[in-house]
């Protein structure tokens, strides 16, 4: 049997457990949230090290990536640190494969039009692989990285220009604690009116949740949103918002989608590579021979 936890610095009313069986393995999958506070995040991961297979690690990323550049974060680090036998993971192997064909799964397979569509994506630089394929296929793109990350009216619409802009203020916010870059603990439930209108001018909004959750207006009616972990309470707070179709880049496991952290550090479990890290072939291997396809709800009659 597999064992793969999560430990998030997000709401601990999210957590989830299931059981599944996949490539013939029994694995028991397990979101554990610490409602912000890190040292309990280090706590638990040193507590559980070495009895578990695969550490996700939720609600931050060990690095943010732009014009070519990774930018580690300093309290990610810190995370990482502390499991000592077993291996960790932030989601990121994911998010430059799953993530890259679920752009491709809307466009080749369902049929979705990208070039020349509009295209928010909240935060770029958490989701470079994603904004990567949606440049690639041709779409209008509005990062959201400066408006929603540093709190600046200011959007860009190029990879280029995140690049730019990240060369000179990454090495300095990725010193700061998670909590003034990202909403972790009661702060993920909290809605913040503040460039709504980005929402309303792009069809498609793409990225982390909690940043669609904050910062979405009460009223989006018709909006595709490309996106990766939710609840069933968060379907429905969509549904209520008048999104039309939601798409998660992980599949649904007992009526919730994991995050990519979780995701990858199962996928690192079925390798048992252990701390050898696993290479974007031999995930692209693993997605393929479990057939993990993105999950697509229609939230709006048609």
């Amino acid at each position: 049997m597999k064992r793969v936890i999560s430990v998030s610095l997000g709401a601990s009313k999210r957590d989830h457990r299931v059981e599944v069986e996949l490539l013939g393995e029994k694995c028991v999958i397990e979101r554990i949230g610490t409602d912000g506070d890190l040292r309990r995040a280090v706590a638990l991961i040193r507590e559980l090290d070495g009895k578990v297979d695969a550490f996700g690690m939720g609600g931050i990323d060990l690095y943010v990536q732009a014009g070519g550049k990774r930018y580690i974060l300093r309290e990610a680090r810190q995370l990482a640190l502390a499991a000592k036998i077993t291996p960790i993971v932030d989601g990121t192997g994911l998010k430059n494969t799953l993530e890259r064909k679920a752009v491709l799964y809307l466009h080749e397979v369902l049929g979705l039009t990208i070039k020349n569509t509009k295209v928010l994506i909240v935060s770029a630089a958490d989701r470079f692989g994603m904004a990567e394929t949606f440049a690639e296929l041709g779409a209008k793109l509005t990062l959201g990285d400066l408006i929603y990350t540093v709190g600046l009216p200011l959007p860009l619409h190029s990879l280029r220009a995140l690049g730019m802009v990240a060369k000179v203020l990454a090495p300095i916010m990725t010193q700061l604690p998670i909590k003034y870059l990202y909403p972790s603990g009661k702060e993920q439930d909290k809605s913040v009116h503040r460039g709504a209108r980005y929402f309303m001018e792009n069809k498609i909004i793409a990225g982390d949740f909690h940043f669609i959750r904050r910062y979405m207006p009460e009223s989006c009616p018709g909006k595709i949103v490309i996106t990766n972990t939710v609840t069933l309470q968060d379907i429905e707070w969509l549904k209520q918002r008048g999104v039309s179709r939601l798409v998660t880049t992980t599949p649904e496991l007992e009526g919730r989608s994991f995050g990519t952290n979780v995701m990858e550090a199962l996928l690192v479990a079925l390798s048992g590579q252990g701390q050898n890290a696993l290479s974007a072939k031999e995930y692209e291997g693993l997605l393929d021979r479990l057939a993990f396809k993105p999950r697509v709800v229609e939230l709006a009659a048609k």
